[in-house]
């Protein structure tokens, strides 16, 4: 047969209960080191004016207002052969050396406006334009804003090739 539990005997139940400590014996907590409050960063701002033709890719990195320039590359300065000036590898060169130089000055966060010949001419930014703001996010400048900033015609202009056009 199956035994009942016993309920414990009366002086087994006040050993259990734990005992009133008195406050001198309290042992006082260690101190623990202070932590360290990090103050945020100070965001400091510049402007990134990529001009992407077929080309050529210029980048000209200023302060907020555009008065002051900060750093400038071009693809042309990267590569030795004219015909690579436009190409996404001198682009991204370019765009390494105007971050790395606005990283030394401190800024932290950057705009990017991209422009395309414009005009009459090509709308679209070359090849360098993606490759350039590509190549800035990875570095670890943050990107705020990117805005297209081709000029585009209104009124009045004329197309080159003259009256009859461009003759083949």
């Amino acid at each position: 047969m199956a035994e009942k539990p016993q309920e414990p005997k009366a002086e087994e139940v006040k050993a259990a209960e734990p005992k009133p400590v008195a406050p001198a014996a309290v042992e006082p907590k260690k101190e623990e080191a202070p932590v360290e409050i990090r103050k945020p960063r100070k965001i400091r701002l510049a402007v990134v004016h990529v001009y992407s033709s077929k080309n050529d890719t210029i980048i000209t990195a200023t302060d907020m207002s555009g008065a002051e320039t900060l750093a400038w590359a071009s693809g042309g300065m990267m590569v030795k052969s004219h015909r690579e000036e436009g190409r996404p590898y001198a682009a991204m060169q370019a765009a390494l050396k105007v971050v790395n130089s606005l990283k030394d000055k401190g800024i932290t966060h950057v705009h990017v406006r991209i422009r395309a010949p414009g005009g009459v001419g090509m709308k679209t930014p070359g090849a360098g334009a993606q490759a350039v703001v590509r190549t800035i996010a990875r570095t670890g400048v943050r990107i705020g804003r990117i805005e297209d900033v081709t000029p585009l015609p209104t009124d009045s202009m004329k197309r080159k090739g003259g009256r009859r056009g461009r003759r083949v």
